[in-house]
Formats: C-alpha cells, sequence, structure tokens
C-alpha cells in the first residue's frame, strides 16, 4: 500500500464494513490488490449482521426459547445479553483480525466523505486522511428510522432495536410500535423473556405483505403466548413521568393510553447515505435515500458500486453476499451477472415457530394471472411430521400456491418448528423447476420436518375462487 503524507492510493476503497464489501475486499486482496476498507465505528467491524441484527437477536430468541417458567426473568434476561454480546464481540475481533491481517488490505476507522469521484476524506482517530482508488464500493447499510412522533424520539424510554438488545434491564411492560418483521420478532423475544408486551400497528393488520391465512394463524400464536396486538392504532403522542412513559393512541376514533417502561421503534431502517457527500461523487440517490444502482449495481458514476442495504430494497445479510458476486462479476469476471438472475429468495421471521415464505404469495399469483392450486395443512394435522411432536412444537401451517397449468411452485408459506431450514429446500426447487410433484413424492430422512412435503402436497386442490371467498385464517377449500 503507498502512503504518502496522509494520503493512501488504493485498487479499491471500500465505504462500510457489511457482508457484501467485505467479501468483495476479502477477494481483491487475494489477487494481490491493493484495498482500503473505511468503517466509522470500530463497534461494527463485520457489519449489521454480527453486531446488532441477524446474530445477536437469533442468539436471544435462542435464549428466550430456553427460560422456563420457573426461571427468574430478570436473572435469566440478564445474563442471556451477557453471553450474546460476548458472543457478538468474538465476532466483531474476528472480523477485525481477519481483515486488518490481510497483507494487502488497509482497515480505517472513521467517517469517509466524498471529495470527488474518486477520492474520499476520512477524520479517523484525530488523523485526516485522503484516500483515493480507481474502484469504489458504498457499503454503509442501513439506520433505524425513528417516527415523527411528538415526545417519541425525545423520551429517555424509546430504544432503538440495537439499545434494546444491548441493555440488561428487562422491560416489565414493552410497547412496540409497528407490527412489521422487527417488531413482531421482537414482541415474541421479549414475551418469552416475560415483558408483557403490546404491538401498535397503524393498518388494519400486521405483516402487511403475506395473505390473510398466514397472518391469522401467526396473530393466533402470538396472542396465544400473551402479546397484545393493538391493529389500527395511530401513536399520537408519548410523555414521559417519572418511572415510565404513557404512550398515547387513536383507535376506531377514540383516545387511549397505555403505561410503559420501555418504547421499541420498529417501523423499520432506511439506507444510511447521509453524511457520504454523494453530491461530490455525482452519485444519485431514490426519493428514499437509497443509493440509485444499475441490475449490475453499478451507481451513476460507473466506477462506484452500492452493496447491501444502502442500495434500496430487501434488507438482508445473505442479499448483501449475493451483492459481492454481482460485483466481482464486474470486476474480474465475465460480467454477466445481475441481481435480476435471483429468483425465489427466502424470507423468515424468528417468531416462534419461525414463520417462513419464498416466492408469491397467493393474492400475489392471482394478481399477476395465474390460476392456483393451493396445498394447506396445519402443522398438528400433518401426520408424516412427528418432529413437531417430538420437540413438543405443533402449532402453525404450511401452505403452497402452485401453477395449475405447470405444477411449478410459485410460492410457500412454512410457519413451523424448522421452517428457516425448510425453506431452503423449497426455494433451492423453485429455483430449478423441481414441479410439486417431485417435492411430493421425494424420499425424505425420518423423522425430520422436511417429510411434512410428503403429506401437505398430497392435499392439491385446484381452485379458480377469488382469494377473499376463501375461509379466514384456513387453506383453500377442498
Amino acid at each position: 500500500m503507498d502512503t504518502t503524507n496522509d494520503t493512501l492510493h488504493a485498487d479499491l476503497l471500500v465505504i462500510g464494513f457489511g457482508k457484501g464489501g467485505t467479501a468483495v475486499a476479502k477477494a481483491m486482496g487475494r489477487l494481490g490488490r491493493r484495498v482500503v476498507l473505511v468503517e466509522r465505528s470500530e463497534r461494527m467491524y463485520g457489519g449489521t449482521c454480527p453486531n446488532v441484527g441477524c446474530v445477536p437477536t437469533k442468539a436471544l430468541v435462542h435464549h428466550a426459547g430456553k427460560r422456563r417458567e420457573s426461571d427468574p426473568a430478570q436473572e435469566w434476561y440478564e445474563r442471556s445479553v451477557e453471553e450474546v454480546q460476548a458472543l457478538t464481540a468474538l465476532f466483531r475481533r474476528g472480523n477485525y483480525e481477519a481483515m486488518s491481517g490481510a497483507e494487502t488490505t488497509t482497515l480505517v476507522t472513521g467517517q469517509a466523505v466524498f471529495i470527488d469521484p474518486h477520492t474520499v476524506g476520512v477524520d479517523a482517530g484525530g488523523e485526516r486522511l485522503t484516500i483515493s482508488a480507481e474502484t469504489i464500493l458504498i457499503n454503509t447499510g442501513a439506520e433505524t428510522i425513528i417516527p415523527d412522533i411528538p415526545g417519541l424520539r425525545e423520551s429517555k424510554h424509546t430504544l432503538t432495536s440495537t439499545g434494546l438488545i444491548e441493555t440488561t434491564l428487562l422491560p416489565e411492560r414493552l410497547a412496540i410500535v409497528g407490527g412489521g418483521y422487527l417488531g413482531i420478532e421482537f414482541a415474541s423475544i421479549y414475551r418469552r423473556f416475560g415483558s408483557r408486551v403490546t404491538v401498535f400497528e397503524a393498518s388494519s393488520r400486521i405483516l402487511g405483505r403475506e395473505d390473510d391465512d398466514a397472518v391469522a394463524v401467526a396473530e393466533d400464536i402470538l396472542t396465544g403466548d400473551g402479546i397484545e396486538i393493538v391493529k389500527g392504532a395511530h401513536v399520537t403522542e408519548v410523555r414521559d413521568g417519572e418511572t415510565g412513559a404513557t404512550v398515547f393512541y387513536e383507535k376506531d376514533g377514540l383516545r387511549h393510553t397505555l403505561e410503559a417502561d420501555t418504547i421499541l421503534a420498529a417501523t423499520g431502517r432506511a439506507p444510511a447515505t447521509r453524511d457520504l457527500g454523494l453530491e461530490a461523487a455525482g452519485v444519485r440517490t431514490t426519493e428514499h435515500g437509497a443509493v440509485e444502482v444499475d441490475e449490475h449495481l453499478r451507481t451513476s458514476r460507473p466506477h462506484i458500486y452500492a452493496l447491501g442495504d444502502v442500495r434500496g430494497g430487501p434488507q438482508h445479510t445473505y442479499l448483501s453476499l449475493d451483492d459481492s458476486r454481482v460485483v466481482l462479476d464486474q470486476l474480474v469476471g465475465e460480467g454477466r451477472r445481475s441481481v435480476s438472475d435471483r429468483v425465489a429468495v427466502p424470507r423468515t421471521l424468528f417468531m416462534t415457530p419461525p414463520l417462513a415464505t419464498v416466492g408469491l404469495t397467493e393474492k400475489e399469483a392471482r394478481a399477476a394471472g395465474y390460476r392456483v392450486k393451493i396445498a394447506s395443512e396445519p402443522v398438528a394435522g400433518i401426520v408424516a411430521m412427528p418432529r413437531a411432536y417430538i420437540v413438543g412444537e405443533t402449532r402453525g401451517f404450511m401452505k403452497f400456491v402452485i401453477d395449475a397449468e405447470t405444477d411449478e411452485i410459485l410460492g410457500a408459506v412454512l410457519l413451523s418448528v424448522d421452517a428457516q431450514e425448510l425453506v431452503n429446500t423449497v426455494a433451492l426447487a423453485m429455483r430449478h423447476g423441481v414441479k410439486a410433484a417431485e417435492l411430493r413424492d421425494a424420499v425424505y430422512n425420518h423423522p425430520t420436518s422436511t417429510e411434512a412435503f410428503n403429506e401437505v402436497l398430497a392435499t392439491i386442490v385446484r381452485t379458480d375462487e377469488p382469494l377473499e371467498r376463501l375461509p379466514s385464517g384456513g387453506s383453500a377449500p377442498r
């Protein structure tokens, strides 16, 4: 690496220590390219997932699920948080050592701001650096959105997901603003730790993208666990008191209040593009603040790419990793790979049991003009799935949306034990054109959750009825 008068010159500059950018940096470093990686916070080495996202939250899911009613809630929670923070520190240290130890890579901690299309300035611990590079990757991730509700930002009881998973004091009464994936996951976690949880959702239903039957089953599970879900609730104000906060909300034209000692803002995350000076680089952003990219992840400046959450769209670590493959193919490959190549990308909500989905919902499939067949079965009724009984979790259901003409799987909803693993099998089948009948007739080892496919897919019926005529909370007519 050439260093002259606090100036670094590199072949590749990566701004942000996220999954995608790091993967490209490592690959280019192995090829002998000079790489500089800039991360603004030493607490974010490795990116969102191992520090404040997937790893700590799913570790908390695990710890919460192990707690028995007889275990003291506060003691169990405090120990769990400490163990999870130790785990994230281990991951953070490993990510730092792996990157800082690379021979051709320089790791800089500080805020990067564009000076021109090929140059950034970095304030690094009181030292001012200027870094120039032929190729630049923007990989700064996303940051929590706190809604513009009077008193919410100012309340000393308001936390983001990052702050909540780091506090060792278990909320006695947790109010969650937002009934999407983030809000519902945290509701499930903290209820199992022992908190009294209320979720406020402004729309008429939680999990807005999913079909009505999936939402109905999920909501039955959540409320059965003791979670209060207030739909059609518009939070209008938050006021701090001596020991907690009062949440004011309107529902059905009436004004209500709820006392809480912790409020979680769970209304989503926005691309972290502020303070990057993108205008100096000539990099365009969308109306929502995401970096604008083409199908090869090039920005409005062809030598600058954007990967991961910062480019907008679904915010998943595995998509950021796949972004790295697209970019590497542009830098050192044939340049053919693009984000449009992706099909059947799964997603999972880690409530208990998990809700995993892939492909089109039934509503989306019908809106797209498909004639569909529906296969659906409650987990408790799947005789060929003894694992659910073995582990004592028979709640949930499975549903497949199938093209009536071709027998291809258009989408699936798996709300069951092991759903986070099962959905990968379904996604792989969809990507390779495996028909529903083939998945149904495959030989699976026993006793496993996968063999549920043998039975569920045998329930296929043809139905051309509109979605709104299907029984609420159940499967399609047989």
